[in-house]
């Protein structure tokens, strides 16, 4: 399966979740309950506030792409092979690494290089450093581009 294959295939899991949906009998827990097979759906509707009512398989590939942080699904689908590749590996690992977290450390990276970091060398930042052993064993080579 081809990295956007796998993100089609998470945006239809999310909208299929999504579809779980069913009146709430008890009003106190919600309007609406949800019993979802991939994704925790409540979750994902607090923290993009997502409006209930009107959820599209559209609105779960934005939510998708958002996720491993792109503005916009067109943004993911056309990615290089090493930002898809990135963007896997955040989306598998979401659990313990958060978006934000890389985020912030990327920014850091390249404020502290005076650089714009490519794709490659995220991906391989990444792969040593939330997958392979934590910030404090980050050995910077020179088979990193800058």
């Amino acid at each position: 399966m081809t990295h956007t294959e796998f993100f089609k295939l998470q945006a239809k899991n999310l909208f299929r979740d999504f579809q779980t949906k069913k009146k709430s009998p008890d009003a106190a827990i919600g309007d609406y309950e949800y019993d979802p097979k991939y994704f925790d759906i409540e979750g994902v509707i607090l923290y993009f506030d997502i409006d209930e009512e009107n959820f599209s398989l559209m609105n779960a590939q934005h939510i998708i792409a958002d996720m491993v942080g792109f503005n916009k699904w067109t943004e993911l689908i056309k990615a290089s092979e090493p930002e898809l590749e990135l963007a896997k590996l955040l989306f598998d690992n979401q659990d313990s690494v958060s978006l934000d977290d890389w985020k912030m450390y990327i920014i850091s990276m390249e404020r502290e290089n005076n650089t714009t970091l490519h794709p490659e060398t995220k991906l391989e930042i990444f792969q040593q450093v939330f997958l392979d052993g934590g910030y404090e064993r980050l050995v910077v080579s020179d088979n990193f581009r800058l």
